[in-house]
């Protein structure tokens, strides 16, 4: 009896210390990816509006550099940059996949 115990103790704290490990050690982020105009863009990070529903905060990745969070207005089609400028959607631009990942 005693020896069952001790090994069923021994395999649930193996389970909690593998477990515990691999949750600080290997978080993942998964990044959406295409390829648009020759350049590589990935969503690193998105996030809907609470307060206005057409528009997302996203993290780009542009030929693996990392861009500052932008808005992406997809009722207006225009992006407002991390330095408050606003820029009008391009054709297969970024704008576009990012609010179309999301069309209906």
């Amino acid at each position: 009896m005693s020896m069952n115990f001790r090994l069923i103790q021994s395999f649930l704290l193996l389970c909690i210390i593998t477990s515990w490990f691999l949750w600080l050690v290997f978080p993942v982020e998964a990044a959406t990816c295409r390829t648009l105009d020759g350049h590589q863009v990935c969503i690193i990070q998105i996030k809907r509006s609470a307060k206005n529903y057409w528009e997302y905060g996203a993290v780009v990745s542009i030929d693996g550099k990392k861009r500052p969070i932008e808005v992406y207005n997809c009722r207006d089609k225009y992006t407002i940059e991390y330095d408050r400028a606003i820029i009008p959607f391009k054709k297969n631009g970024t704008g576009e996949l990012i609010c179309g990942l999301f069309d209906k």
